[in-house]
């Protein structure tokens, strides 16, 4: 017999959730995914997924995960520190390293991983870290397991965040202080204020951490948002994900060396879970050598991200300010949102709800994710999907 309170407390969360507009309901894609996948049967545009630069489907990427396959197997078998450290694993974090511009690198088996694991490994309840207010929440929950004291500035506020430095600095009660921020904020689409944080971080001697999951094969020309501003010799950490633009999965840390040794020693998800598969890591490899070797892909990921932002603008929808591809329609109330998502997907358009806890109560948006795949006819067609539902629900 299973718990009546644990029921009960399901039972009435659940329906909370859903009175509220709060509700995910998770489809499943039958097949690739893709800028067209398929949902329930039906065939539609895709405009929520990460795989900004098509290469999740990307037949050289398949081709060599297929040959690691039969060289290596499909698993590392074991943890990193025992045996599961592969010659691949090596040769991903050496190809990591060269492309952010860093003496090393260290590999983990997801990007939320790399912010639970790095951000501990280093801060502890004798530290305190400044935190920005709109930070991912693996960030936040890397923070709070550390059991640093968490300041929050306000978004992108430099003002706020060298009043905030100044007061910690101050105080004299911290052995360390670290900044923390996203290099590319996820769900707004714009960008840190990286060479202001170094500044400040300069003049307090705080440490730097940037998390650019999805700066990562989009901002920079495809070396990253901390490249982007040329700071590559001013960021203590460089963290970042090969699930969005690389386009398979995992996480790492770029750095200095001595850094990368240290995490090796004291991280917990790389001392205590198994390395990412073979197939997987060369795979990311190959995905990386092909953006050091042409930003083709991420000038086709721009002059899309930019079509479909002029055309959402042009027939009257507010998307934010974002200045990347990330292109957020913002509707406000969540159940109007919500509904918003399921009439697109009516019309043939894919593109997912975001609610609370993501993004702030009462900014309910659509996120639209166009990518270097998509067509200029498939944009179009969205545009005008866009248009009829939103004048239908009175949005725009």
């Amino acid at each position: 017999m299973t718990s009546k309170t644990l029921d009960s407390f399901l039972n009435d969360s659940i329906l909370d959730l859903k009175e509220r507009g709060l509700y995910n309901e998770i489809d499943a894609v039958e097949g690739a995914n893709g800028p067209v996948i398929q949902i329930q049967g039906k065939e539609l545009i895709n405009l929520s997924s990460n795989n900004y630069l098509g290469l999740a489907t990307d037949e050289r990427l398949k081709h060599v995960a297929k040959a690691a396959i039969e060289s290596h197997g499909v698993g590392a078998g074991a943890v990193r520190t025992i045996n599961g450290t592969l010659d691949l694993h090596i040769t991903l974090e050496d190809k990591i390293a060269a492309f952010k511009g860093t003496e090393a690198a260290i590999s983990y088996q997801s990007g939320f991983n790399c912010n639970m694991a790095a951000i501990s490994a280093v801060m502890d309840k004798h530290d305190a870290i400044l935190s920005d207010s709109l930070n991912h929440a693996s960030i936040i929950d890397g923070c709070r397991l550390s059991k640093a004291k968490i300041i929050r500035f306000e978004h992108s506020d430099m003002d706020d965040l060298r009043t905030k430095a100044k007061e910690a600095v101050a105080s004299g009660q911290y052995n360390k202080i670290m900044v923390i921020t996203d290099g590319v904020f996820s769900m707004d689409g714009d960008i840190a204020k990286l060479p202001e944080i170094v500044e400040i971080a300069e003049a307090y001697d705080l440490i730097t951490y940037v998390d650019d999951a999805h700066g990562s094969g989009v901002t920079g020309k495809g070396a990253g948002t901390v490249k982007h501003f040329g700071l590559q010799d001013k960021i203590d950490f460089q963290m970042g994900t090969l699930s969005k633009a690389i386009g398979v999965v995992g996480g790492y840390v770029a750095g200095k060396a001595n850094l990368i040794n240290w995490l090796k020693v004291s991280s917990r998800p790389f001392l205590f879970s198994t390395a990412v598969s073979p197939a997987d890591a060369i795979a990311s490899t190959k995905a990386i050598e092909l953006l050091m070797e042409s930003t083709e892909l991420n000038e086709r990921l721009w002059e899309n991200g930019n079509y479909l932002k002029e055309g959402l603008k042009k027939i009257g929808f507010s998307i934010g300010n974002s200045e990347t591809p990330i292109t957020p329609c913002i509707i406000g109330d969540e159940k109007a949102a919500q509904q918003f998502s399921k009439r697109l997907f009516e019309e043939g358009v894919y593109a997912k709800s975001i609610v609370f806890p993501t993004v702030p109560r009462g900014t309910g948006r659509v996120r639209n994710m166009p990518t270097a795949a998509h067509t200029k006819e498939m944009l179009d067609e969205s545009i005008a999907v866009y248009e009829k539902v939103g004048k239908e629900m009175g949005l725009i």
